[in-house]
């Protein structure tokens, strides 16, 4: 009985139902990987083994060991399996974001953020149009009618900071805002849903949209950066007050 017990029990490593079972496998091997204790030139374990130890289908680890190739962690060698590549062999960047309730996590997000925005806004506020202050400016104007229908505006807020982004003229700052607004859309919906619960709180962030549109107007890149700065630092604490409370 005892026997039949402990059989039944599934081991500690296996996965628990997710979105993506092979996001999660990707990101459990990733972390081997980067840890170190699966080393560089070492052969992964075969498809059966790594689906018996973490209780996932064979499909399940080939479509997440296909990704870890896809990003270059793993190379196939005809004949002999899959084999951890060797180090800075990623052809990608990743932004694997678990737990946004993470201060550290919280904190090391927030500084990438800010450097980027923080450098685009600056650099409209030296190149902005006429053109990209109107486009900027009804961005503003739709994020202040979301307030007053009582919305958190989560849409219209992403929509200013992309039109910031685009009066950068830089495709590449483009490209890499796209990117870390895929992964980091649900810090911004949680700030300024949670900005929205609290009576005032909107207005206030709306106050700070107003100063970085106010420095791009005035054509202060050094005012627009601090006004970025500042607005994506009070985010941040607006954030960790609502997932303290």
């Amino acid at each position: 009985m005892v026997a039949d017990k402990r059989r039944a029990e599934p081991s500690r490593d296996v996965l628990g139902r997710a979105p993506s079972l092979a996001d999660t496998l990707a990101l459990r091997l990733r972390d081997e990987i980067s840890s170190g204790r699966l080393k560089a030139g070492e052969r992964l374990p075969t498809e059966q083994q790594l689906a018996q130890t973490y209780g996932v289908s064979r499909p399940i680890v080939r479509e997440a060991v296909g990704r870890l190739k896809h990003d270059g962690l793993v190379s196939s060698r005809q004949g002999s399996g899959a084999f951890v590549a060797e180090p800075g062999a990623s052809t990608v960047f990743r932004l694997d974001i678990a737990n946004f309730s993470d201060k550290e996590e919280l904190r090391h997000i927030v500084e990438l953020l800010m450097a980027v925005e923080a450098s685009a806004t600056e650099h409209t506020a030296a190149r902005r149009s006429e053109a990209d202050l109107a486009t900027i400016r009804a961005r503003l104007d739709a994020m202040q009618a979301a307030i007053h229908r009582g919305e958190p505006g989560v849409d219209e807020d992403v929509a200013f900071h992309r039109a910031i982004i685009d009066a950068t003229g830089n495709p590449f700052f483009r490209d890499l805002s796209d990117f870390l607004d895929r992964r980091v859309r649900n810090f911004i919906r949680t700030a300024r849903a949670n900005s929205a619960r609290l009576t005032g709180m909107a207005q206030t962030v709306q106050g700070e949209h107003e100063a970085i549109f106010e420095a791009i107007v005035a054509r202060d890149p050094q005012a627009a950066r601090l006004a970025a700065e500042a607005h994506l630092k009070n985010a941040a604490k607006r954030l960790a007050i609502y997932l303290e409370s």
